[in-house]
C-alpha cells in the first residue's frame, strides 16, 4: 500500500509545486472576487459530474480482481466493458444538464453575461469526471505509476495555458478557456493511460466487445456498485456543494477567499484522495484472501500514519495564516487566517477516515459509508447556510471541521464492528 501511495504521490508532488505557480499567475492576475468566479464556474462543473455522472471504479476492482484470481478473464473484460457503457452514458446525461440550468444558476452566484456564455461550453468539463473505469483498470493492473503520472497532467496544462493568457494580458475569459482545456486533457489522458494497462491485463482482448449479463452473472453486482456510486457521490457532495452554497449566500469574492484556503491546505486534502486509491486494491484483495486480521491491522495503521503525518501540517498552515494566503493571492485574500486553519484541520480528520472508509468498501459494506456520508453530508448541510449567515465565510471552515469530525467518529465505529463479525 505504502509503494502504491509513493507512486501517487510522485505525480502529486510535481503537481503540487506546478499548482503552486499557476495559482499564484491566476490569483495575482484576477483578485478575490473574479477568482471566485472561475472557481463557482469550475465547482458547477464538478458538482453536475460529481451528483449525475456514475463511478463505478470500486465494482471494477471488487469484481474484476476476483474474476482475475478465478484465471476469468473474459468476465473481467465484460465487467469493464460494462461499467464503461454506464459511464459514458451517464457522462453525457450530466454534461447536458449541465449546460442547460446555467441560465438559473449563474445570476444568483453573481456571474456576468459574458462569464455565463462562457459557463454554457465549461459544461464540457463534467467529461473529466467520466474516468472511473480506466481508473479502476490501472488499479486491478497495479499500475500506480500510471495513475500517478496522471496526477500532474492537468496541473500541467494549467499552468501552460495561465502563463499563455497572463502574458498576453487576457482575463477571466481566458483563464476559464485554460481550465476547461486542462479539464478535456485530464479525462482523454486517463483513458489513454488505462488502455495501456488493459493491453497487457486483458491478454489481448478488446475493450469492445460483449458486455451484457454483467449483472446476472456476477451476484450482487447491481447493488454493489449502485450503492458505491453513491457512496462516492454523497462523500464528494459536500466539498463541491461548498463552494457553491458560499457563492450563493454570500457572492463570488468569499468563494474566491474558500477556493484558495482550500487550495493552500490541498497538502492535506490531496493524500486522502490518493490514500484511498492506493490503499482500496490492497484491502480488497486481502477480503477475497479471507485475511481478516491482516485487514484490521493494516486499516488501523493506515489511519495512524495518515492522522500523524497530517498534524505537523496542519501547525505549519496554522502558523503562517495570512502571510501565505497574501504570498499565494495578493491582497485581497487578507483576512483568511481562521478559514484555513478550520479547514485544515477538517482535512486532517478527513485524511485519517480514508482508509477506514476503504475498508469498509472492501469488506462489501459500501452501505456504512453510504450511511455517514448521509448524515454528515445531508443531515448536517442545512448547517452551513446557517453559519454563512450568523459569522460569515469562517462558518465554511467551522461546517467542514464538524463534518469530517463526525464521519471520522461513525465509519470507525462501523469498521471495528464489521471486521470483528467478519473474522
Amino acid at each position: 500500500m505504502i509503494a502504491n501511495l509513493l507512486h501517487l504521490l510522485g505525480g502529486k508532488a510535481v503537481a503540487g509545486i506546478v499548482s503552486v505557480i499557476y495559482l499564484i499567475i491566476v490569483t495575482h492576475s484576477l483578485g478575490a472576487r473574479d477568482y471566485g468566479v472561475l472557481i463557482l464556474v469550475n465547482a458547477y462543473a464538478v458538482f453536475m459530474g460529481s451528483v449525475v455522472a456514475f463511478s463505478g471504479y470500486h465494482g471494477v476492482v471488487r469484481y474484476g480482481s476476483q474474476a482475475l484470481e478465478a484465471g476469468d478473464i473474459d468476465g473481467m473484460a465484460r465487467i469493464v466493458r460494462f461499467m464503461a457503457v454506464v459511464e459514458v452514458a451517464f457522462g453525457v446525461v450530466a454534461l447536458v444538464l449541465a449546460a442547460l440550468i446555467v441560465p438559473f444558476v449563474g445570476p444568483r452566484m453573481g456571474w456576468s453575461d459574458d462569464a455565463m456564455m462562457l459557463a454554457i461550453p465549461y459544461s464540457l468539463a463534467v467529461l473529466a469526471t467520466v474516468r472511473a473505469t480506466p481508473q479502476g483498470i490501472l488499479q486491478i493492473a497495479g499500475r500506480f505509476d500510471l495513475i500517478g503520472l496522471h496526477q500532474a497532467i492537468s496541473p500541467m496544462v494549467r499552468l501552460i495555458g495561465a502563463a499563455i493568457v497572463w502574458a498576453l494580458g487576457g482575463g477571466l475569459a481566458g483563464f476559464i478557456t485554460v481550465w476547461l482545456i486542462a479539464s478535456l486533457v485530464e479525462g482523454v489522458a486517463m483513458w489513454w493511460l488505462g488502455m495501456i494497462a488493459w493491453e497487457k491485463l486483458a491478454e489481448g482482448r478488446r475493450l469492445t466487445g460483449p458486455w451484457r449479463g454483467v449483472l446476472r452473472e456476477r451476484g450482487g453486482f447491481g447493488r454493489f456498485i449502485m450503492l458505491t456510486n453513491f457512496d462516492i457521490t454523497l462523500r464528494e457532495l459536500a466539498p463541491n456543494l461548498a463552494p457553491l452554497t458560499v457563492g450563493w449566500v454570500l457572492g463570488p469574492t468569499a468563494a474566491g477567499l474558500l477556493g484558495l484556503a482550500q487550495r493552500a491546505s490541498a497538502l492535506l486534502q490531496q493524500p486522502a484522495t490518493l490514500l484511498s486509491q492506493a490503499s482500496y486494491a490492497v484491502l480488497a484483495d486481502q477480503v477475497a484472501k479471507r485475511q481478516f486480521g491482516l485487514l484490521r491491522h493494516t486499516v488501523w495503521r493506515s489511519a495512524a500514519i495518515a492522522g500523524a503525518v497530517a498534524v505537523p501540517i496542519v501547525a505549519v498552515l496554522g502558523l503562517l495564516g495570512d502571510r501565505l494566503l497574501i504570498l499565494l493571492g495578493g491582497q485581497s485574500f487578507t483576512g483568511g487566517t481562521t478559514l484555513l486553519i478550520l479547514v485544515a484541520i477538517g482535512r486532517l480528520a478527513a485524511l485519517a477516515a480514508t482508509p477506514i472508509a476503504a475498508g469498509l468498501t472492501a469488506l462489501g459494506h459500501p452501505q456504512r459509508s453510504m450511511a455517514v456520508a448521509l448524515i454528515t453530508n445531508l443531515a448536517l448541510y442545512p448547517a452551513l447556510p446557517a453559519l454563512l449567515w450568523w459569522i460569515g465565510v469562517d462558518g465554511a471552515g467551522w461546517h467542514g471541521l464538524i463534518q469530517n469530525a463526525v464521519a471520522l467518529v461513525i465509519v470507525a465505529l462501523f469498521f471495528a464492528h464489521d471486521v470483528k463479525r467478519a473474522t
